[in-house]
């Protein structure tokens, strides 16, 4: 009898199991395919591998800015498909040595939920059945291909995340249905290389969601850097190598070797027996409380496969919050200062509401802006580039509601923002802050001071 059965080794499961395990839990994890996820295995890791490999083969090329000249700076697309493979390797290895450090039982294999009786639940895999007295279902999500003509994964020049991960050799021409985060980190990593990228969006502006000021931006930098952008466009059909989209009232087309579909992730809920437990669904999601809990007593669900906020870092902490649960501290999950990054060059990361979000709530704010190039660092590190800084402030309380950036390396000072947030910091306090000088990060600060 486990006190913790956990079906799928991503971020959520692989987290909650360690935790677990290191609180004393008897723990078992089931994994079908490589523990990790899709995140490490075929998101997150592989990806952001390729990414500073194409940061670096461009930092090369302009080196002359910074006074370094190379000559015949060239790069080997083969090399750095391998080195992604061994980075994504180690870590693998890695969260399974921490799953045997803190005695979780891993099983790989298939489970299927038998059902819950009052013994607990019951899960079949590799021809032994395993007794449970709670669940957490971990199942993550998969790549979405809605029901357009001819997108289909039998065409050889289709892909999603999985496939492009596979490639090669590197594809002459790209074109990107979809411009959300997966979408142009794609598009820049390829850009980078040099090949041709058209990126179809079918909203008004890139990276929905995100603040539509920095996605703009982001947008007109890799305009000039050659990638051909068709906003408010509707995919309506796929024939071969071409796409074709309909824009302001006319059917136009785009070609390209290879075409990535970016449209979105759906959370897996089939094939594992979730129908024996008879648990509430919301939409094609497992619905949850804020404690992580389904309709069914026992049963958790955390991560993708809930449908709500699909990243590595949320998954990580909903499956912390199930666990603290089980040993006796309360905890509840939290979204106010979940933040989101898009790995281009340059960065983009954000977190707390934008000025779209405030608006639609009716929330009082103030913002404040100013361009990265105001920390002396930055414009050490970026000759000719810029950036911004944007802050948003309630306007009765002085409250952090919101941060928003463009400019490397912005993904790693999300977090000071973040725990602004999370801490209900006031812009006051957040002057009070010391800040290491010169770094990136006194940005933020210098933005506050301008409110």
């Amino acid at each position: 009898m486990y006190d913790l059965m956990i079906i799928g080794g991503g971020p959520g499961g692989y987290v909650a199991a360690e935790c677990a395990g290191h609180k004393g839990l008897n723990v078992i994890l089931f994994e079908k395919n490589r523990m990790g996820g899709v995140c490490l295995n075929e998101g997150c890791i592989p990806t952001k591998t390729l990414l500073y490999s194409a940061k670096t083969y461009v930092n090369a090329l302009h080196g002359d800015k910074y006074g370094v000249f190379a000559e015949q700076v060239t790069f080997d697309f083969g090399k750095m498909a391998a080195r992604k493979d061994k980075v994504v390797r180690k870590l693998v290895a890695g969260v399974e040595s921490a799953m045997k450090t803190n005695h979780v039982t891993v099983v790989k294999g298939e489970a299927m939920i038998q059902g819950r009786s009052a013994e607990g639940v019951a899960i079949a895999c590799n021809g032994e059945t395993y007794l449970g007295a709670n669940l957490l279902i971990c199942t993550g999500s998969e790549a979405f291909i809605p029901p357009i003509p001819g997108l289909d994964l039998s065409n050889e020049a289709i892909m999603t995340n999985r496939e492009i991960l596979a490639l090669k050799e590197l594809p002459a021409s790209l074109v990107v249905i979809g411009g959300g985060v997966i979408g142009m980190e794609f598009a820049s990593f390829f850009n980078s290389l040099g090949v041709k990228v058209t990126v179809i969006e079918m909203l008004s502006e890139i990276l929905g969601g995100l603040d539509f000021e920095i996605s703009a931006m982001l947008r007109d930098v890799y305009a000039k850097k050659g990638i051909e952008f068709h906003l408010q466009a509707k995919v309506v059909k796929v024939e071969g190598n071409k796409v074709f989209f309909e824009k302001d009232g006319k059917t136009e087309s785009a070609e390209g070797e290879k075409i990535l579909a970016s449209l979105g992730r759906r959370a897996v809920t089939k094939g594992f027996g979730l129908e024996n437990l008879n648990v509430e669904m919301n939409r094609n999601a497992i619905k949850v409380d804020e404690k992580m809990r389904t309709n069914v007593p026992g049963v958790f669900a955390a991560g993708d496969v809930t449908g709500f906020s699909l990243l590595a870092h949320t998954a990580s902490r909903e499956g912390e919050v199930v666990v603290n649960n089980l040993t006796g501290r309360p905890d509840v999950m939290r979204y106010n200062a979940i933040p989101g990054v898009v790995y281009t060059n340059p960065e983009v990361a954000g977190v707390g509401l934008t000025e779209e979000a405030a608006k639609a709530q009716g929330v009082a704010y103030k913002v404040a802006k100013l361009p990265m190039a105001f920390a002396g660092r930055f414009v050490a590190e970026n000759e000719g580039g810029n950036g911004l800084c944007k802050v948003l402030v309630g306007e009765k309380y002085g409250e952090v509601l919101g941060v928003h950036m463009l400019g490397n390396p912005c993904s790693e000072m999300i977090y000071g923002a973040c725990l602004a947030i999370e801490q209900e910091m006031t812009i006051k306090e957040m002057q009070e802050v010391v800040f290491p000088h010169p770094t990136v990060s006194e940005i933020l600060k210098e933005t506050i001071f301008s409110i």
